[in-house]
Parts: structure tokens; C-alpha cells; sequence
């Protein structure tokens, strides 16, 4: 039987400089899409999973988050006072559990790695997730962190999801060798790091979700820099292929890339289409564009 895993880690110390001016101000992971910020729907993915402990690695001006997650007293007496219920039911979902939040100082931009590990005496010596807020993977029936807890649960080690890319893609990417296929877990035979599409084994793309054993943490210790001269999560994790069971999980749903602009656009309409409160108006409007 497997280690359940508790806790989850969320990398959020980034500049967010493809936003702005807008991050200057504002941190990306608090950018709405339609009325949630980015951070709220990793939470909320984590939470459909069973994790209760969030572990946020910040950096300098990210302070907003902290206070995001806490309670909003002026806010909610204003609401309770004008009977909105409604809203205050959503105020609610914005709340972790006092002790179910942490909070860590990534003092240098030095890759994703690093930032992972940054996290390792809070993560301990437990299996962990790792979610960037960057890829909102959209299936609100079945999670993408829940789907590849069915391939952990059933085979162990660590887990990444992947989504199949398009060949000319490959080079923005980590980019899985694969092995043996077994539903939709696929064993991890290798890791290339941004390969040109020529070169690449194969266009499984690692999309920001992992279930990680503790072990990828002292492989982290010796800071090794990796491509682009930062510390490379993927790098650490090659190292565990042999080692322990190593599965790619390929996801089923919806990938929106909220790490650039079109791809945040594109997840504010294609979410908004979903709601029957907005879905009306927006398509009239979108079919007024295409005329």
C-alpha cells in the first residue's frame, strides 16, 4: 500500500513578467479567470485530491496571497450586514483551515528546482504534489491531480501528467521517453529538457502537475544547473527512473496555459462559456467579432 499524499507544494515566487505592467501590482497567480484567481483552482484541484496542507513557495511582493487565502473581516461583516449570502458562500471556498497553510521564502529566481526545494522542510519525508498555477487544467469532474492519484495509488513511485503536444512544440517543453503503456499510466523511461522537435523522444509534455517521493528533494541538495543555467526539476527526476516506479499519467480534460497571454484569454472565454449566468451574452458577442 502507498503513502497517501498530504501535502501540496505550489511554486508562486515568479516576476509574472510576461504580465506586465499588470504584476507589477498584482501577483499573476491572483489574476482572475472570469471571477477566481489562478491560486484558487490549483487549491481547489488539491483539495478534490485530499491534500490538507498547502505549502506556498513566495518570493518578495507576493504577500497579497497570504492575505488572499485569510479572512477578509471588513469584507464579510459588509456582506453578512446586506443579507448577500450568495457571495459569502464564495467567500468561503477563498479559506484555509487554521494550520493548513504554509508559507516559504524563495530568495532567487533559480529555476523550478529550486523552488521544489525550498519547500523540503515542510514536504519531509513524505510523498508530495507539486502544482504550478501557471497550467489550469480544466476537468471539474475528474481533477487532474485526482486522475493521477488512480496511477500512483495503483503503481507507486512518483507520477507526472502529461498532455501530447504538437511536434514543433516540443522545445517549450520537459518531454517524456516512454516506456510500457498500461491504461492511461505510461512508464517514464527518460526526461529531455526542452528538446527541438527533432531530437524529441517522443510529444508527451510534462504540464506542471507532480506526485513526487521525498527522495527527489536530496537529489535537489546539490543544486545542480541545468538548461537555461537554473536547477531543473526534470533533471532531478531523471535520476529516479530505475530507482523507484516512474509513471507519466496522460490527462483528460481541457489545458489552458495561463503562463502567456493568449492562453489566459483563451481559458477566461472558454470558462465563461461554461456558465449559464455568462455563456449568453459572450457567444452573441464573440459571433458580433466573426461577422
Amino acid at each position: 500500500m502507498v503513502a497517501k499524499v498530504r501535502k501540496a507544494v505550489f511554486p508562486v515566487a515568479g516576476f509574472g513578467t510576461r504580465f506586465l505592467p499588470a504584476t507589477k501590482a498584482v501577483p499573476k497567480e491572483l489574476l482572475p479567470v472570469v471571477d477566481k484567481p489562478l491560486i484558487q483552482y490549483a487549491i481547489d484541484e488539491a483539495l478534490a485530491a485530499g491534500i490538507d496542507q498547502m505549502i506556498f513557495v513566495t518570493g518578495r511582493g507576493k504577500g497579497a496571497i497570504e492575505d488572499y487565502f485569510d479572512t477578509a473581516f471588513e469584507i464579510e461583516a459588509d456582506l453578512v450586514a446586506k443579507n448577500k449570502s450568495a457571495i459569502m458562500a464564495l467567500m468561503a471556498e477563498t479559506k484555509l483551515g487554521p494550520g493548513n497553510a504554509a508559507f516559504v521564502r524563495q530568495q532567487q529566481m533559480a529555476g523550478l528546482g529550486h523552488a521544489v526545494w525550498c519547500a523540503r522542510h515542510l514536504t519531509g519525508d513524505e510523498p508530495f504534489a507539486v502544482l504550478l498555477p501557471d497550467e489550469l487544467l480544466w476537468n471539474p469532474a475528474r481533477p487532474c491531480l485526482s486522475q493521477m492519484m488512480e496511477s500512483y495509488e495503483a503503481k507507486g513511485g512518483s507520477v507526472i501528467a502529461v498532455v501530447d503536444v504538437p511536434k514543433e512544440h516540443t522545445s517549450r517543453y520537459g518531454i517524456v521517453a516512454p516506456g510500457d503503456t498500461d491504461g492511461k499510466a505510461i512508464q517514464v523511461r527518460g526526461f529531455v529538457e526542452k528538446p527541438k522537435p527533432e531530437e524529441a523522444p517522443s510529444t508527451l509534455a510534462a504540464v506542471g502537475r507532480y506526485i513526487l517521493d521525498p527522495k527527489v528533494m536530496r537529489l535537489l541538495e546539490g543544486q545542480e544547473k541545468g538548461a537555461g543555467g537554473e536547477i531543473q526539476l526534470t533533471d532531478a527526476l531523471a535520476k529516479l527512473i530505475g530507482d523507484q516506479p516512474f509513471h507519466a499519467h496522460v490527462f483528460e480534460g481541457a489545458r489552458h496555459d495561463c503562463g502567456e497571454k493568449t492562453g489566459f484569454i483563451q481559458a477566461n472565454i472558454a470558462l465563461a462559456l461554461e456558465r449559464e449566468d455568462m455563456a449568453g451574452p459572450l457567444r452573441d458577442y464573440l459571433q458580433t467579432l466573426s461577422r
